[in-house]
């Protein structure tokens, strides 16, 4: 979802626990949010030295556990960005230590934020009641636990923060502020950049047959890219349909993450997407949307500057990883 981040500035007294190497055997859980999937990793302590070459070879589909990205689940206090961020968030006591495929630095992940609840409610850290307030790059993120409008899993809701277009009012006048060129597609789009704590830009498609002809197994060329990369979402909007006393858009998408590649899902990408239909909109469009991802579907709720994700959050698996089977090449 990103690339390196620079570290947080912030003063905050911070522990300094001693790093270790991981140790021969790596206890790790498997999940995912709508099939964004993660390997997950219990280091409330602060003592698992989570490096680049660790993170590629756990995510690898191949030869390792497998995954979109790496979440390790740690005490806000021994990470700098945690610390800084307890000053003025002391509820933050869990942080999420998110780490692209690729081995890069994240500095969000809404599908990953979902599931790290989860993971907190399972290791006995959250009881799933109230407030669950998670520290990431991005700032604070509150979860709830929701209701599951199938009632086949357990949803959780997170409030994903501020949202903001950077191209502006004048971006959204003229309806796009970049242009991508996308492999499979004939010519270059138009689309729209919008940040949620991460870079994203979005583009629309005219029909899921477009949607289909895309080939994102490679880089989609962005122009001008911002400086440290972007998520790139294709849309197709779906129109409104009536729900109780109100409406909701729907939007079909499938989207490019930067240090992953295409994915099944990716929630912040599920906002970006369901903001820039809304802005292309115009005045009347809805705050709720639906947006439906190859791997399901995530309610989107905008409440003037700050957005909300609600969607299922699983855990599927646990397991004991050899390391030095993992890294023997």
């Amino acid at each position: 979802m990103s690339s390196s981040v620079a570290p947080a500035t912030a003063s905050a007294p911070t522990r300094h626990p001693t790093p270790h190497p991981a140790p021969p055997v790596l206890h790790v859980w498997k999940g995912h949010g709508t099939q964004n999937d993660f390997v997950l990793l219990d280091d409330r302590d602060g003592l698992l030295t989570l490096d680049a070459g660790l993170v590629r070879a756990l995510a690898d589909r191949r030869a390792g556990v497998g995954g979109d990205g790496v979440i390790r689940l740690v005490a806000s206090e021994h990470v700098p960005e945690g610390a800084a961020l307890l000053v003025g968030e002391p509820g933050a006591r869990w942080f999420m230590d998110y780490r692209n495929a690729d081995g890069s630095v994240a500095e969000m992940c809404g599908n990953g934020v979902r599931v790290l609840a989860r993971f907190a409610e399972h290791r006995g850290l959250w009881d799933g009641h109230g407030e669950l307030v998670v520290g990431t790059r991005a700032g604070a993120r509150r979860v709830t636990r929701v209701a599951d409008p199938g009632g086949a899993a357990a949803w959780y809701a997170v409030d994903m923060g501020e949202w903001r277009l950077p191209g502006g009012a004048e971006a959204v006048a003229a309806g796009q502020d970049a242009e991508v060129a996308v492999a499979g597609l004939p010519v270059s789009r138009p689309a729209l950049s919008v940040d949620l704590g991460n870079p994203h830009t979005v583009l629309a498609l005219a029909d899921v047959d477009e949607l289909a002809a895309a080939d994102l197994t490679r880089v989609p060329d962005v122009t001008p890219v911002p400086p440290q990369g972007t998520n790139v979402e294709l849309v197709v909007p779906l129109g409104e349909r009536a729900e109780g006393d109100g409406v909701v858009g729907e939007v079909r998408m499938r989207v490019h993450e930067r240090g992953v590649g295409e994915t099944r899902s990716c929630g912040t990408g599920a906002c970006a997407a369901a903001l820039a239909v809304r802005a292309w909109a115009g005045a009347g469009a809805p705050d709720v949307w639906s947006v439906h991802v190859p791997g399901g579907t995530v309610r989107v709720r905008v409440t003037g500057d700050r957005v909300e994700l609600a969607g299922p959050a699983v855990l599927v698996a646990e397991a004991d990883v050899d390391l030095t089977a993992l890294t023997a090449g």
